[in-house]
């Protein structure tokens, strides 16, 4: 891990988030993109949008200002730090940044008061989760440090999701963490017996290269809830994680084990720190 990407709008919360970044940068030796969207339209022809162009004008100045004042935080230094600055509110556009500065993590806040509004806000959050194609750490709460001993990974535990469970492993071998692996079985359509969970189970690690699957089924904790959402934030408070790891989809949803906008509800409830990876 070389880059995080770290979206900010200024606020305490998104220093939360960048608070957390520095402490991954430094463990891993990694640098930050700070990004910023000032919110500054194109194409203005109203007096009135004319008005609102020279308070945008100022606002983007003011940015500037406090770029230079938060790069200077004591909890940055000897970190490299990239900071870009974008005149347009698009969360969209959090992809291209991540893509052409090479970044393997986002690490963000899921609330903004201000400026990052559409992107770090609320529902807004569950967007960036949607739609990222790397690996999102949102972060809830005041992080002086961010550490990592035990963690939840929380999966359906199907092919598909392999990949995601590499990376996850390879997050967690980084701060030398124990990763804790559960399924939350639910009632009614996605109930699953034993025999059906240890077969999916078995598959998983057969497909994943394990050289004992049968064996590794055990390292599966079950758990039974109404939702996957209470369910994975119950184990990971039963076990006092310190972070939650879900795959996802994306746009397309979660297959068989998660369904609609679950991932993003469990970023946005979660009171620890939750890393959703796309798979």
């Amino acid at each position: 891990m070389k880059t995080l990407l770290v979206p900010t709008d200024f606020s305490s919360h998104s220093e939360n988030a960048l608070r957390a970044a520095a402490s991954i940068a430094r463990k891993s030796a990694a640098r930050i993109v700070l990004l910023h969207m000032a919110g500054i339209a194109d194409g203005l022809m109203t007096q009135e949008e004319s008005h609102r162009a020279l308070e945008s004008v100022f606002y983007y100045k003011k940015a500037q200002l406090q770029f230079e004042k938060l790069i200077s935080a004591p909890y940055l230094e000897g970190i490299e730090l990239v900071p870009v600055l974008k005149k347009k509110e698009n969360f969209y556009q959090i992809n291209d940044i991540a893509q052409e500065y090479n970044t393997q993590l986002i690490v963000m806040s899921s609330h903004g008061s201000s400026g990052l509004k559409e992107v770090v806000m609320g529902s807004n959050t569950e967007k960036v989760v949607r739609t990222a194609l790397i690996p999102v750490l949102v972060i809830k709460q005041f992080v002086a440090q961010f550490e990592l001993e035990t963690g939840v990974f929380a999966s359906d535990f199907s092919i598909e999701s392999i990949p995601a469970f590499k990376k996850a492993r390879t997050f967690f071998e980084q701060f030398k963490a124990n990763m804790k692996l559960v399924y939350v079985n639910t009632p009614g359509k996605g109930f699953k017996s034993n025999q059906e969970m240890d077969q999916i189970f078995f598959e998983f690690f057969k497909n994943l290269g394990d050289p004992f699957p049968a064996e590794r089924i055990q390292d599966i904790s079950i758990f039974s809830d109404f939702t996957v959402e209470q369910g994975v934030i119950a184990y990971g408070q039963l076990h006092n994680a310190d972070l939650i790891v879900v795959p996802t989809h994306g746009r397309q949803g979660w297959s068989h084990f998660l369904n609609g906008s679950i991932s993003e509800d469990i970023a946005n409830h979660a009171i620890k720190p939750v890393l959703t990876i796309k798979i």
